[in-house]
């Protein structure tokens, strides 16, 4: 099994142009809040609300992708537990101001041009996004981006 180091090595690998790096600092976040915005617009049916925070799809999802972090790193996995409830919260404001279709909407829309702006980088980059070798890169991505937030807070992961 790889460690979370060789994840992040190995997604390092074609993340290298400092354009590239940008526009990942830029778009991972936003894919991952795109994809969490279009779970919350799938309820789960006879779930109440739970606190501040509505039960749907993204709230299961997310339980996973927690779980799935945790088994690579206890401390990457708070951090993207932390943003992952950020999104929470942000698509339900959304939610509660306008129409679950404005979320999906926007969700998608972003969605798209957070990856067209991806393939740009890679484009800029020279070499293939690093999913295509294997789609756990997806997952790490996000944590990629967190372990640069971590080292800049001297934090260890």
């Amino acid at each position: 099994m790889k460690t979370i180091q060789n994840w992040l090595d190995d997604y390092a690998v074609s993340h290298q142009n400092p354009t590239n790096k940008l526009v990942h600092f830029v778009c991972v976040p936003v894919i991952f809040f795109t994809v969490v915005a279009l779970f919350y617009s799938i309820p789960v049916p006879g779930v109440p609300r739970i606190g501040l925070i509505e039960v749907n799809v993204a709230t299961v999802a997310l339980l996973l992708v927690t779980l799935y972090y945790l088994r690579l790193s206890f401390t990457l996995a708070i951090g993207m537990f932390l943003f992952s409830l950020l999104c929470l919260i942000i698509s339900d404001n959304i939610m509660l101001h306008s129409s679950k279709g404005n979320l999906a909407l926007t969700a998608v829309v972003l969605f798209i041009l957070a990856w067209i702006a991806q393939f740009w980088g890679h484009k800029v980059e020279g070499k293939k996004p690093s999913f295509i070798k294997d789609l756990q890169f997806l997952m790490i991505g996000p944590a990629w981006i967190m372990s640069f937030i971590y080292k800049k807070m001297g934090i260890s992961y």
